[in-house]
């Protein structure tokens, strides 16, 4: 059989991840694991939470479903799959890491590998959480790394929506809104409220603090050239799994996660978006095994600069907004939700103000009649706190779903040349073979079991209850339109 150079390369070695506990953490985590079985050991910093002890959180990780394929075929059981892992307390926010002496010694000494996944991804995070977990926390991390004495890559998962004030963005690390020592500097001294009073002036042509942080922790990364064997990957819309460890696999609400189980609940009816924008999605099985590659190729080619690599679709394998829209309207009245509160429909809306009329006609007006009836029936009223956390996330999307960015991704197609055979299969991020329409309707059912909790079992009767409701919608989905 071929030999994979990139499973090879880490055999034996020691891996630090922060963000592990993160949705993209937990697939690089069961990747390592199935398809490096040889590696060392995963270490996973790991700050206790609500009380519950590091060594708990990592056995309710495990428990997660996305690590049942790696215990069922590489391992065979839980417990030898831990012996791979290490929970390492930590804080990203604390001063040194949070860590112990005993614990910092560890990772000095013993990690090759260094893979920094952690972040906040909330659009809306006041700056201040936005700096702490994105800019400050990159800042230690790098320091932890300038100690370590063995290692071999550092891979700092960016976004490539931080240059989102350009419509074309190159694999480059481009000039920082700001200085970020100084913006460090200015959140520990502000008050919260004067802050939050200032930040649009702040973060200037970006649209949120998320876009903003990622953008100065690159360039704190870009410092460290020449001194550390670094390399950013920018992923775009990370989405449901394409194939690994099993289709569809998905866990937050993110993005157009969030859109889906809305339209599949029927709550969602209307938003502002430019149907023929390239909408940049990305599974996130494509992303990991970038990211595993980018750090083979790091530590074994040793580039003399910092490569950012873009791990993007919109050069290569477009699918606009447009056909996600009639995706979701075929699978969900083919696959419905279970109890859906209307019927599947609606329509983006390439104005905005028509789309504000539709979202107080179809949002708002309903979700007080919901509510008022509830009321009225001694039940709980829920659908306009419901509409008012959807319309809040919406507003946080309309940036991206009425712009449209180019990205270049020359230097990720160039590695890709560059694979052997077994390893172009095995950590596989050519989207040549990605079929839209079919992913699309994965992903809506890998929304519908994993996010809705709607056993496959429940689709009969979710048909029937979709059924019994058409007769009334109807006349309301000919005015949506």
């Amino acid at each position: 059989m071929e030999e994979s150079p990139i499973a090879e390369f880490y055999a034996g070695k020691s891996i630090l991840v922060t963000g592990g506990t993160g949705f993209l953490g937990k697939v690089l985590i069961e990747k390592l694991l199935r398809c490096c079985p040889d590696l060392h050991t995963i270490y996973l910093l790991i700050r206790p939470k609500q009380g519950q002890p590091i060594g708990a959180r990592l056995t309710e990780l495990l428990n997660t479903k996305v690590f049942d394929r790696v215990k069922a075929e590489r391992w065979g059981d839980h417990d030898r799959v831990m012996k791979k892992l290490v929970a390492v307390e930590g804080d990203l926010s604390q001063d040194g890491l949070g860590l112990s002496s005993a614990d910092r010694q560890l990772l000095m000494t013993r990690v090759s590998i260094v893979f920094h996944s952690a972040a906040t991804v909330k659009f809306d995070e006041p700056l201040s959480n936005s700096v702490a977990t994105n800019l400050a926390a990159t800042k230690r991390l790098v320091d932890l790394c300038l100690t370590m004495t063995k290692l071999q890559a550092l891979v700092h998962v960016s976004t490539a929506y931080c240059n989102c004030d350009r419509s074309d963005v190159s694999e480059h690390v481009y000039p920082p809104p700001g200085d970020p020592e100084k913006i460090i500097k200015l959140v520990q001294l502000l008050d919260p409220p004067l802050l939050d009073q200032i930040t649009p002036k702040l973060i200037e042509k970006r649209p949120n603090t998320y876009t903003f942080t990622k953008a100065l922790a690159e360039h704190l990364i870009l410092q460290q050239e020449g001194r550390l064997p670094i390399a950013i990957v920018r992923p775009s819309i990370v989405t449901a799994s394409w194939k690994e460890p099993f289709p569809g696999w998905i866990e937050n609400l993110n993005g157009p996660t969030g859109l889906i189980a809305g339209a599949g609940k029927g709550i969602l009816r209307s938003m502002w978006c430019s149907r023929d924008n390239i909408a940049d999605l990305i599974p996130v099985d494509v992303v990991i095994n970038l990211i595993v590659t980018v750090a083979w190729h790091t530590a074994t080619v040793r580039p003399n600069n910092l490569v950012v690599y873009h791990c993007t679709s919109g050069s290569s394998r477009p699918v606009r907004w447009g056909d996600i829209e009639a995706a979701c309207q075929a699978t969900m009245i083919r696959d419905p939700f279970s109890e859906v509160v209307w019927y599947p429909g609606g329509s983006f809306k390439k104005s905005r103000t028509y789309n504000a009329l539709c979202v107080l006609l179809f949002h708002t007006a309903p979700a007080f009649l919901f509510d008022l009836f509830a009321i009225i029936t001694s039940r709980k009223p829920v659908m306009v706190r419901v509409q008012r956390k959807l319309q809040k996330a919406l507003a946080c999307l309309e940036f991206f779903t009425t712009n449209e960015f180019r990205f270049s991704n020359d230097n990720t197609l160039q590695l890709l040349g560059a694979l052997r055979a077994k390893d172009r299969q095995t950590f596989d991020f050519d989207l040549a073979g990605l079929d839209w329409t079919a992913y699309l309707q994965t992903y809506i059912m890998g929304t519908r079991t994993y996010i809705m909790k709607d056993d496959p079992s429940t689709l009969p009767s979710a048909r029937a209850h979709l059924n019994r409701s058409v007769k009334c919608t109807f006349p309301v989905k000919m005015v949506e339109k």
